[in-house]
């Protein structure tokens, strides 16, 4: 805004419009130290969106809550595979957010809670709790109810200073023993929530499911349409996608889930995937367009050739080898074998369909 320009938009109209929180929002996200902020009312209009979704999360939240809820008895070795994959993203949440904050990078901070509230918690941990939420009888029900109100309490306390009134409002409606959220404790990084094991369990269940829905996209199936599906995974895989069965099955609309160590028995006009460490295939008989998957196979294969001659760039760069930590090394070279094993697998699949 420029007042030479006579371009300045008075902020109590916006903030009558969208809500003071919207207009804080747009004012922090995308803005960095020493640099000039182009005001847009897409936005303040997002912080507005933003806002309604954490609320509505919110609702569903409680309106999931016993009455009685007494999380003294939250037994913590109940925990499943999303519960601690949850708690160890908002502890390392915690732990970045803080340093952002303390290095004024309040834009940066701003994005990263904004994402791990809409896509983490609300896209997928809400859905992948949902059934043990509406389960009466299930044995971890309340340590799901006391994950979601750790977790979206942690979130609240971290969004505050850029949202204030919405936060304040959720937070006196968690469960908690707060008067407000300005005089609750700020979230610090906590070892025991750390659960790296976790988290690449569910990174794996959750690109298996984002596998198989950008398949149907892509071939136009409807979302509705429950398919046969088959993995093919080394040992470790097999165990995480066993303990993944139920998420995978509700979430990417699976009829049946088979996970074997081989090709054994897999149709040859199946469409497939290939993950890290493991193979998805799905059945899809007369639904199949050849030609069509074989597009997608052929831009997966530029896709890991790029990234093949990105990291044999790196690797065969000595000054790159001489100068970069030994860590850094170890995690291109492991990089370049992971890329190969799913180059194989592409070329494979391709000349396969082409017969």
């Amino acid at each position: 805004m420029s007042k030479s320009l006579g371009n300045g938009i008075d902020p109590l109209e916006i903030i009558e419009q969208y809500g003071t929180d919207s207009l804080r929002f747009a004012l922090t996200t995308g803005n960095s130290p020493g640099n000039d902020l182009r005001f847009s009312t897409e936005k303040v209009e997002a912080g507005r969106n933003f806002a309604n979704k954490i609320w509505n999360a919110t609702r569903f939240v409680l309106m999931n809550f016993d009455e009685d809820a007494d999380f003294s008895r939250v037994d913590r070795s109940k925990f499943t595979t999303a519960d601690k994959w949850i708690l160890s993203r908002a502890n390392t949440l915690a732990r970045e957010v803080t340093e952002n904050l303390d290095n004024f990078e309040l834009g940066i901070a701003l994005q990263k809670i904004y994402e791990f509230i809409w896509e983490e918690f609300c896209d997928w941990y809400i859905e992948l709790v949902k059934p043990r939420l509406f389960d009466r009888e299930d044995p971890t029900r309340l340590e799901a109810q006391w994950v979601l109100n750790h977790v979206l309490g942690v979130a609240m306390k971290l969004l505050h200073p850029y949202m204030p009134f919405v936060t304040e409002e959720i937070y006196r409606n968690l469960i908690n023993d707060d008067d407000s959220i300005m005089i609750s404790a700020w979230p610090v990084y906590d070892e025991s929530m750390e659960f790296a094991g976790d988290e690449r369990d569910m990174e794996l269940i959750m690109d298996a499911i984002k596998a198989v829905r950008n398949i149907k996209a892509e071939m136009n199936v409807p979302p509705s349409k429950k398919n046969k599906l088959i993995f093919v995974a080394g040992d470790s895989e097999r165990r995480i996608l066993e303990d993944g069965k139920r998420f995978i099955e509700r979430l990417a609309g699976a009829s049946e889930i088979v996970i074997q160590a081989d090709k054994s028995g897999v149709p040859d006009d199946a469409v497939t995937a290939v993950l890290a460490g493991a193979e998805i295939f799905i059945p899809l008989e007369d639904l199949v367009d050849i030609a069509k998957e074989l597009e997608r196979l052929e831009k997966e294969k530029a896709n890991l050739e790029k990234e093949l001659e990105r990291v044999n760039s790196k690797l065969s760069n000595e000054g790159f080898i001489s100068k970069a930590p030994a860590k850094v090394v170890e995690e291109e070279q492991a990089k370049k074998v992971r890329y190969s094993e799913m180059y194989e697998k592409v070329l494979a699949r391709i000349a396969i369909l082409k017969k």
